[in-house]
């Protein structure tokens, strides 16, 4: 599979994209070597590529590397593939000013899941 490829979704017409892991970086190989130097990545298993909505956007939790800030795990925000999909329209998050993260915590954002926007409210 080519990276940036667009795919069709069984969902109707939403695409997805193939793009590099983030968390092992396209290697296909966990990044910590938890498990041993062979050891696949629990993202990716092995493919280098995963797939994302075509509506994503960086995530602001982990800014974009698909590993929990601070620890060798996945990003809960993101499961390690370093995008996460936005529902459209979308704007900026007031709790965490886009950070993605609770002031003071190493936790997501309440309001914004991780994400750092929220859906624009229509009136």
């Amino acid at each position: 599979m080519a990276v940036g490829k667009r795919l069709k979704n069984p969902h109707p017409s939403k695409y997805v994209l193939i793009v590099e892991c983030a968390f092992c970086k396209g290697t296909g190989k966990d990044p910590f070597n938890l498990l041993s130097t062979l050891a696949e990545c629990q993202v990716c298993v092995g493919r280098c590529v995963v797939t994302i909505p075509e509506a994503a956007i960086e995530c602001a939790f982990c800014k974009g590397t698909g590993v929990y800030p601070g620890k060798r795990l996945t990003c809960i925000t993101c499961g390690g593939k370093g995008r996460a999909g936005v529902a459209e329209p979308f704007e900026i998050c007031r709790k965490c000013n886009g950070l993605g993260a609770s002031p003071n915590e190493n936790l997501p954002c309440v309001d914004c899941g991780g994400t750092g926007v929220v859906k624009t409210v229509e009136l």
